[in-house]
């Protein structure tokens, strides 16, 4: 069972900036993909930024150019760097791993969330 610790979310103005932190529990060699979700109130989960096990990367349209998504394989960490935070970000934002089982299947693994809230 893999944990997958976040922090890093906190109020921040318009344009301002946040870094996000997820930390995998467990020996992360049967990590797949890692990386972030968010869920605004009222709104579905949506994918945030997504990096595989190699440096493939993948972002929504609504961020690209303004979050970056790092992954530290070595850690078992993913991290996001927001920029240029609109108000329209807020939402609690999940950290998110794909973890390849012994019997090859592929399981997801959620963190708790973090709430970032970007005020105009």
């Amino acid at each position: 069972q893999v944990q997958l610790v976040e922090s890093g979310g906190g109020l921040v103005q318009a344009g301002g900036s946040l870094r996000l932190s997820c930390a995998a529990s467990e020996s992360t060699f049967s990590i797949s993909a890692m990386g972030w979700y968010r869920q605004a109130p009222g709104k579905q989960r949506e994918l945030v930024a997504l990096v595989t096990s190699g440096t493939s990367t993948k972002y929504a349209d609504s961020v690209k150019g303004r979050f970056t998504i790092s992954r530290d394989n070595a850690k078992g960490t993913v991290d996001l760097q927001m920029n240029s935070l609109k108000p329209e970000d807020t939402a609690v934002y999940y950290c998110y791993a794909t973890v390849v089982t012994a019997t090859w299947a592929v399981d997801p693994y959620w963190g708790q969330g973090t709430q970032v809230t970007v005020s105009s």
